[in-house]
């Protein structure tokens, strides 16, 4: 608990941090890089080069701030951090490190502003939150069997191609077997590593198939990549070099959007792009066990050409019966056939896709930040609270529920 002596000064910080957040956040980042490069391996430089990665990390700052005392509000970030800093391989000699480029960077900004006591009490709460992320993410490790960032060989045993711009990998053990248990809706971290940069950069893909399956399958998204630009790279190597019969760099399956599958109430599951994977995992587990309870399915796609995973939701349909599909193409082609291909031209529509559906119904988002805020704006305004929304989040963290 935060001592009574270093409170004042932490919530004096809210205001601060409003407004000097986002510059606290660069150059915390631009000088922990310089004096430590080799921590560039851990981080997404596409986020870093776009500025999210820096937005979200001043918006969690001022959320812990502003909550400090509220554990129940911080916890679903704090578990999602969690799962986020195993897989990546962050472990606790990283954290003095953090700590002490953070205070630096809060003096840099602040200058005279940054009393001693202002960072005492700073020094205080960080170490507080380490000391509570190093223990959950030892629990984590233990109960997954795997170290931190550990990562083991994964051999492609299948490549299919499941739109223009999204391929699937099937992924088993060198000798042929499933790489492991997992819970539908959770990620694999995979490790690229380029040649003559001496750089690696992990990314994380959710799971896309059954746990059920003789394989782990990631379905991939080929996001457009800029001239010497980070971004979309990893996604670029994948389907520019792996191969059937190559091999991956992966770690254990982690992630904490994973819903209760054995409930009666309705699943409303809301996706968009390539955020339909985890959601036809779920989907796929839900066929495999035989479940009857209502499943609302909407995804949202531009045509037909880019509506990833099909053949899926084609097999789906015809082994659950409680299966109700809504699919939204933005600007259908000619060829796309409404009826068949999809149900409603132009953006989701929640009216279209809540309509019938049970006021215990629970609520699953995956796709683009801007398409998951607009869905979770528009259900809280149609009275469905927060705890019945999971949200899953690739990159850096949507943090408006606390802000």
């Amino acid at each position: 608990m935060l001592s009574q002596a270093a409170r004042p000064y932490i919530e004096a910080s809210v205001p601060v941090l409003r407004e000097h957040g986002l510059a606290i956040t660069r150059a915390f980042y631009r000088n922990m890089f310089a004096a430590h490069p080799e921590l560039n391996d851990l981080f997404n430089l596409g986020n870093q080069a776009n500025g999210s990665q820096q937005q979200s990390l001043a918006a969690a700052v001022f959320a812990y701030a502003a909550h400090i005392d509220d554990a129940a509000a911080l916890a679903p970030v704090i578990e999602r951090i969690v799962h986020k800093h195993v897989s990546v391989g962050i472990r606790p000699a990283h954290y003095p490190i953090v700590g002490r480029h953070l205070l630096g960077a809060i003096v840099e900004v602040l200058g005279d502003a940054a009393t001693p006591a202002l960072l005492s009490a700073w020094d205080e709460a960080y170490w507080l939150l380490a000391g509570e992320l190093i223990a959950a993410e030892a629990r984590l490790s233990e109960r997954t069997g795997a170290a931190s960032g550990a990562l083991r060989p994964l051999r492609v045993m299948e490549l299919r191609h499941e739109s223009a711009d999204a391929t699937s990998f099937y992924l088993q053990t060198p000798d042929g077997q499933s790489p492991g248990n997992f819970l539908p809706g959770q990620y694999l971290s995979v490790a690229v590593d380029f040649a003559g940069e001496n750089l690696r950069q992990l990314r994380q893909y959710s799971l896309s198939d059954s746990p059920g399956k003789p394989w782990w399958r990631i379905t991939v998204k080929r996001e457009a990549a800029q001239a010497d630009a980070p971004a979309g790279r990893v996604s670029n190597w994948l389907h520019a070099n792996l191969r059937q019969g190559g091999s991956l760099l992966a770690g254990a399956a982690y992630g904490d959007f994973t819903p209760a599958l054995d409930g009666d109430h309705p699943l409303v599951l809301l996706s968009a792009g390539v955020g339909i994977t985890p959601m036809v995992s779920i989907l796929n587990t839900l066929c495999e066990r035989g479940a009857r309870r209502p499943v609302h399915f909407a995804h949202a796609a531009r045509d037909g050409l880019r509506h990833a995973l099909r053949a899926d939701l084609t097999a789906a349909r015809a082994r659950y019966p409680a299966l109700h599909e809504q699919v939204f193409y933005e600007t259908p082609r000619d060829a796309d056939r409404v009826g068949f291909d999809y149900h409603h031209a132009g953006r989701m529509q929640l009216d279209l896709v809540l309509d019938g559906v049970a006021d215990d119904a629970e609520f699953l988002l995956c796709g683009p930040a801007a398409f998951m805020r607009q869905q979770w704006q528009a259900l809280l305004a149609r009275g469905v609270g927060p705890a019945r929304i999971q949200r899953e989040v690739f990159g850096p963290e949507l943090l408006d529920h606390l802000l």
